[in-house]
């Protein structure tokens, strides 16, 4: 019986199969289908068949795509494929050369942030290009793209390039992007000492730079290193409120409201103005530090300083309150903002929603959401998820699938977590029209799937009798689109299928697999046979070496 495939609009075809347009012959497009859909009697349509047939819709015209969009696409699919260090991604690129532009080059470095080794072989590759030369932005990003793939080495080299080429000059924000790097790295004495490094690249640090610098160890926890150092620098500048607000922020964060009621007392004794920031930031320290009946008695001096309560010092008490899920004290809070016409942000109602539905209240948390929007603040997709989890929690499929309309109707984008608790729950509870319904309209809202999405439809679908066919379809359709799918999902669905004894799919999944552009991919092939890989083959090694009295000493 064959299969008759019609062809669907470009946008929901892109989430399901691998559009791969020939370097040879740019303009042709090629279906990739899974080897699964090559025969009916391997297919087993019937009544437990998952409703592939939706996923085509009849022909439709669509808008021609851009060439330069697609030299993005493809050159962003060659630097996933190619992303070990070890693959010639040189060869593959190659032949793009006489399409290179600055703007291609800062678009395919914006796309591929997270792939650090084969985004910055591939500007060093544009660069040796007769006549290119990269932007100041493409620089930027690039410094970005080192940053959080820890090649801080490569970051001072090429720094020191710029400064010698002198054909930019280095602002302080690539500092600033520096001291971020450093401490996601948990480096804190690094970040500390490229603060220092300001002056060897022309920059005189400022009381900004030592700002940035505070913030980024600050939000990482480094609180500590961040008070030394301010310590050893702060007669060198002048403190703002702004320096001792984020000292402060970072000690509450750690619940250490002591240290941050010394700053302000510092902040006192050198004659330093307090604004509405800083108080608040005190009350929110104190309230995080588990000392709210402090807060409340500070909150009642604000007037000896001349200042005036605002949202967020209200909203202070409202997230201790939730935090605390004294459900009785936030309401009463938020009813004093709205007798004083003050609205809080989207952060602070979120906390109420989530407060809301942890006590079993959902109604009165999509009243909320109807608030929160008669009063100009626009729900996020944080505040959409904290119900829907709640609905998803509780097998409520009709009011989860409601929700996802009112989304839409808002304005929001759902993001991969909303299509993970959708998907999940729809497939938990049998309800695979649904689910395809929904995976369907990703596309058209103008998302497509993650792996994480394809992950909660494979293992889904692998603990439902009668499915794991479907299971593999969703495998295939994964490989097609380049996407690596996790090691356990690899395990799981292998695993299911010998337990099944379907053998022979598993082998052809594999073959899949090997014949994959994507080096990540073809390297899990081995997993799907059934084969060790060099890692785990080296672990049940050093285990087998273990002495005897290792093992007994547990």
């Amino acid at each position: 019986m064959a299969l008759k495939i019609f062809f669907c609009r470009t946008k929901t075809l892109c989430n399901l199969f691998r559009f791969h347009h020939s370097y040879a012959h740019p303009g042709r497009i090629h279906i990739f289908l899974p080897s699964f859909l090559s025969s009916a009697s391997e297919i087993g349509i019937g009544a437990k068949s998952f409703p592939f047939h939706r996923l085509f819709s009849q022909a439709v015209g669509s808008d021609p795509i851009s060439s330069s969009t697609d030299d993005i696409n493809e050159i962003c699919r060659v630097l996933s494929d190619f992303r070990s260090p070890h693959h010639d991604i040189e060869s593959a690129l190659n032949s793009f050369s006489t399409k290179v532009s600055t703007d291609l080059v800062e678009q395919v470095l914006k796309r591929c942030k997270n792939l650090g080794v084969s985004a910055h072989r591939f500007f060093i590759w544009a660069k040796k290009l007769p006549g290119f030369s990269p932007s100041k932005e493409s620089h930027d990003i690039l410094i970005d793209i080192l940053g959080s793939s820890k090649q801080f080495p490569l970051i001072w080299d090429f720094l020191s390039e710029i400064k010698e080429e002198g054909t930019h000059e280095i602002q302080p924000a690539t500092f600033w992007n520096i001291f971020r790097a450093y401490s996601r790295a948990n480096l804190p004495a690094d970040a500390i000492r490229a603060f220092k490094r300001m002056d060897d690249f022309g920059l005189k640090p400022s009381i900004a730079d030592l700002d940035h610098l505070l913030f980024t160890l600050c939000k990482r926890k480094l609180v500590k290193s961040a008070q030394e150092f301010f310590d050893n620098v702060k007669y060198e500048f002048v403190p703002s409120p702004k320096t001792y607000s984020i000292l402060m922020t970072g000690w509450g964060d750690l619940r250490d409201s002591t240290e941050a009621r010394k700053l302000f007392d510092e902040m006192l004794e050198r004659g330093c103005s307090i604004d509405i920031v800083a108080y608040n930031t005190l009350l929110e320290s104190l309230c995080r530090g588990g000392k709210p009946d402090e807060a409340y008695k500070l909150f009642r001096e604000m007037g000896s300083h001349n200042l005036t309560p605002d949202a967020f010092t209200y909203s202070v008490f409202i997230r201790a309150a939730c935090e605390a899920n004294d459900i009785h004290s936030a309401i009463r809070v938020l009813d004093r903002m709205r007798r004083y016409n003050l609205v809080p942000n989207v952060f602070t109602f979120n906390s109420i929603i989530k407060l809301y539905c942890k006590n079993q209240r959902v109604d009165d948390a999509h009243l909320l959401l109807d608030e929160m929007i008669e009063r100009g603040v626009n729900p996020d997709v944080w505040s959409y998820n904290a119900i829907l989890a709640f609905h998803c929690d509780h097998s409520e499929v009709n009011q989860a699938l409601k929700l996802i309309s009112r989304i839409e109707k808002d304005s929001c984008l759902p993001d991969r977590h909303t299509y993970n608790m959708l998907l999940k729950m729809l497939v938990k509870v049998g309800r695979f029209d649904r689910a395809m319904e929904v995976w369907e309209s990703m596309g058209e809202r103008g998302y497509f799937a993650s792996v994480s999405n394809y992950a909660v439809m494979i293992h889904g679908l692998c603990k439902k009798k009668g499915r794991v066919e479907d299971a593999c379809k969703f495998f295939e359709m994964m490989i097609d689109e380049g996407l690596p799918p996790y090691h356990c999902t690899c395990t799981q669905l292998r695993d299911r299928l010998l337990g099944l004894g379907f053998w022979e799919k598993t082998r052809i999944l594999a073959e899949k697999m090997q014949r994959s552009t994507s080096c990540s991919i073809q390297e899990l092939s081995s997993t799907m046979k059934g084969e060790k890989t060099e890692r785990e083959s080296r672990k049940e090694k050093e285990e087998e070496q273990k002495p005897k009295w290792y093992e007994n000493s547990g």
